[in-house]
């Protein structure tokens, strides 16, 4: 057992060795040493209840004084040694640093936007699953079995007769099953076809559908609609023309084309030297699909529209590779900050 002698002894040592300590690392091996549950001045202090009342206290008195001794030396060797570690110099003038900024993906950027013209109008918005059933995504829209029109989408079949949507349309079916007109809504989402994706083509797209059932809707609203839409989209100076054309959904179907935004019409490379630019197919409901939800044919009608996000996009920005779009590759989604 240490005598108080022998405490002052292993103190003085330990102050010794504190002012010599060069590190913090070296004070950290002194308090190990002395003041952790194995250290000296602590096996001191746990033995004191194996000695007499009197040496209790005279051992006891020594030994806690040695340990406050001890623990406010560690605290001014770790202020002298912090203290002499350099200061780094800082330059005011110097500029920042710069943090890179993200950017909001371009089929993103352009289908937000696409979605925004119409709830201007008072649109709602709708999404579906992308795994669909055949009744849905063909059926129930005027694709029976055999009809011809299912050859224009080839699609992906997946086990239990289900199937990855070709177009956001089921949505349209889905919600006139469960809301009664008047309504209102668009559907923006991803779609799949099975096609060779090259520069032109891609097997998974975007789409931004929407449709408006209620009495008395004619051809003349989808008309003002989607001129409404243009003229926010692409400037108060678009011109805007529809051609006949074929949907089985929609009866009459038509295809909307607006003047080339990059010539203004004159003819260029981006519009084949036409003027124009085809964006959207649309047309009046056709009566069978009413039908199919349940509602009055001859009471309610409706036009419905459907927009090729990827196509809007790469005509906005003159982008000819429609892979780039899915290629994550950060130099081009950087360009759209």
């Amino acid at each position: 057992m240490a005598g108080v002698s022998e405490i002052e002894q292993m103190l003085a040592e330990a102050l010794s060795a504190i002012k010599s300590a060069s590190s913090i690392k070296d004070l950290d091996d002194i308090r190990i040493q002395h003041l952790s549950r194995k250290g000296r001045i602590t096996s001191v202090l746990k033995s004191l209840k194996d000695l007499p009342l009197e040496k209790r206290k005279e051992i006891g008195a020594a030994a806690n004084k040695a340990r406050v001794t001890l623990e406010q030396s560690l605290k001014d060797g770790l202020e002298r040694i912090r203290a002499a570690r350099p200061t780094i110099a800082v330059d005011p003038t110097l500029p920042g640093i710069r943090h890179r900024v993200g950017a909001i993906h371009p089929l993103t950027s352009v289908m937000n936007r696409l979605c925004e013209g119409f709830i201007r109008m008072g649109f709602g918005v709708a999404k579906g699953p992308d795994l669909e059933t055949d009744y849905y995504n063909f059926e129930a829209l005027n694709f029976p079995p055999d009809h011809p029109a299912r050859d224009m989408q080839d699609t992906f079949y997946v086990e239990g007769g289900k199937l990855l949507r070709t177009h956001t349309t089921p949505v349209q079916v889905r919600i006139l099953e469960m809301q009664k007109p008047p309504v209102k809504v668009i559907m923006p989402g991803k779609t799949y076809r099975n096609e060779t994706v090259s520069a032109r083509a891609h097997c998974i797209f975007h789409q931004v559908d929407g449709f408006l059932v209620d009495e008395g809707v004619t051809m003349a609203d989808l008309k003002g609609a989607l001129f409404a839409f243009c003229r926010y989209f692409f400037g108060e100076d678009v011109k805007v023309k529809f051609r006949t054309s074929f949907f089985p959904f929609t009866e009459p179907s038509a295809e909307l084309d607006i003047t080339c935004f990059l010539c203004k019409g004159k003819g260029c490379a981006l519009c084949k030297y036409s003027g124009w630019l085809e964006i959207l197919g649309c047309g009046m409901i056709d009566p069978f699909v009413l039908s199919n939800v349940g509602l009055d044919s001859e009471k309610y009608t409706g036009y419905a529209f459907g927009i090729g996000v990827e196509r809007i996009a790469m005509l906005k920005y003159g982008i000819t590779d429609i892979r780039l779009f899915f290629e994550n590759d950060i130099r081009f989604i950087r360009q759209f900050k």
